[in-house]
């Protein structure tokens, strides 16, 4: 699943930023950022034009991105959010 297309309030844990091309500047600073495998992740709000920007907190820090930035996210339900 794509961080861009999460539900809001859903727990999820980061698995990969894919590059879209070689030396992909977004990627890279989205994992200088923290989003990296294993790392928390949530939607918290959408912006009310369009959905965009999201306000997503990774960790316990949080940062609005572009829709296209979040679709370069990919997570997957964590552990302990299938458990509760």
């Amino acid at each position: 699943m794509l961080l861009s297309d999460l539900p809001l309030r859903t727990p999820v844990a980061v698995t990969s930023v894919e590059d879209r091309h070689p030396n992909d500047a977004i990627a890279r600073r989205l994992r200088e950022l923290g989003f990296v495998a294993g790392e928390p992740v949530q939607v918290v709000a959408r912006g009310p034009v369009g959905g965009a920007p999201l306000l997503v907190q990774v960790g316990y820090t949080r940062f609005a991105l572009r829709r296209e930035e979040a679709a370069r996210v990919r997570v997957e339900v964590s552990a302990g959010a299938e458990a509760a």
